[in-house]
């Protein structure tokens, strides 16, 4: 930020410098000249420093100095170079009548120098006219530019103004399809859950009314059903944008239901957790809890009769959440990713972190997710 600040005065010293140059020389080399009069020749070009944060400080000092300049040295029309630049610093910054009466003073002090001393009006009225010209065109610059900045910050808001538009648009769009999707879950998959959870419900209280034994796959359906249906709640509220999930959302903290659940189908599960336990970001949590639901599920479907082994590791700086299972999984013949898969990259991807799910050089497959324990990626 110094830096880019300290471009703009670097270059209106040098222009001061480059400005001041020329009356300098005249002045140093006219007869009558002396050296408070060189003084007040670059006291004027000096003043040029300020003529962009400050143009009324810039184009009262030029103008009074090189006024002074002007009558009693008379270097001619040199005199009047940082007169003409802070007067287009000052009709720029909007200051015109300032910059008007900075013109025609100088031009009435040149005027009454001038006048008396040529052979003729005409004569006198010459330099007068050339310096009345600079003038006009240093005034009719100082417009063109005022009003080309101002056609350019109108076309930057407007460009601002069009681009939060399509963002205000676009998460609009976005929005009404979370609600379009939310009420076609909850219209298709709450209402046929809600059956299975009460089909189940009603048939292990029969079970139990007629003194028989409960079967456990009909135990895990009537819990999976149930959280299947708080899940699908927290998901709702999520895609409804109303913020209320923290309470209801799946992590680290339900592990050993999971684990049970998945014993209840008959798949073999053990949980290995090591380092110091201690609480995790919601997403890391949340994704931690997916990941090992994904691979039992894997597990299950994919290798039976295979038993698996969850480890959770809390390391300094990120969580190894690690699925191993003795499957058949050929290292040779690696599995074609369906969307279980996919979806868990794409989990550990959204949090900066690194996944590794493949089959075991001894037979098996590996789900292996690193975890940090930052800010998402």
């Amino acid at each position: 930020m110094g830096f880019m600040e300290g471009r703009p005065l670097a270059q209106d010293g040098l222009l001061a410098v480059v400005v001041g140059v020329l009356p300098a020389l005249f002045v140093a080399f006219t007869p009558d000249a002396g050296a408070l009069d060189l003084a007040l020749s670059l006291a004027g070009s000096l003043a040029l420093v300020a003529w962009r944060r400050a143009p009324l400080v810039a184009l009262l000092v030029s103008t009074s100095c090189m006024l002074v300049v002007a009558v009693h040295a008379q270097p001619g029309p040199s005199a009047v170079f940082p007169v003409l630049v802070a007067m287009f610093g000052a009709a720029r910054a909007g200051h015109w009548a300032p910059s008007a009466l900075a013109a025609a003073a100088f031009l009435g002090a040149d005027l009454a120098v001038n006048l008396p001393a040529a052979d003729g009006p005409v004569d006198g009225l010459e330099n007068t006219s050339l310096l009345l010209g600079w003038f006009v065109a240093a005034g009719v610059a100082a417009t063109v530019t005022r009003h080309r900045q101002a056609y350019l910050e109108e076309a930057e808001r407007r460009a601002a103004e069009a681009e939060r538009t399509r963002e205000e648009a676009a998460r609009r769009r976005a929005g009404e399809e979370r609600l379009r999707i939310a009420r076609e879950l909850h219209d298709s998959l709450t209402h046929s859950i809600s059956i299975i959870k009460v089909q189940a419900g009603v048939a292990v209280h029969v079970a139990r009314r007629r003194g028989e034994d409960v079967p456990p796959a009909l135990l895990a359906i009537q819990e999976a059903s149930g959280d299947a249906i708080r899940e699908l709640r927290a998901t709702l509220e999520v895609l409804r944008g109303s913020g209320r999930t923290d309470g209801e959302a799946s992590g680290l903290d339900r592990l050993d239901d999971l684990v049970e659940r998945a014993r209840s189908t008959g798949l073999p599960a053990t949980v290995t957790i090591s380092g110091t336990q201690r609480d995790l970001p919601a997403e890391v949590d949340r994704a931690a809890y997916r990941i090992v639901q994904e691979a039992l599920t894997n597990v299950s479907r994919h290798a039976g009769g295979a038993a698996a082994a969850v480890r959770i590791d809390y390391a300094d700086g990120e969580l190894v959440v690690r699925i191993d299972d003795d499957g058949e999984a050929d290292p040779d013949a690696p599995p074609v990713p369906g969307t279980g898969l996919l979806g868990m990259r794409e989990r550990v991807a959204a949090l900066g972190g690194r996944l590794r799910a493949e089959p075991r050089p001894g037979g098996g497959f590996t789900v292996c997710a690193e975890l940090p324990l930052g800010e998402p990626a």
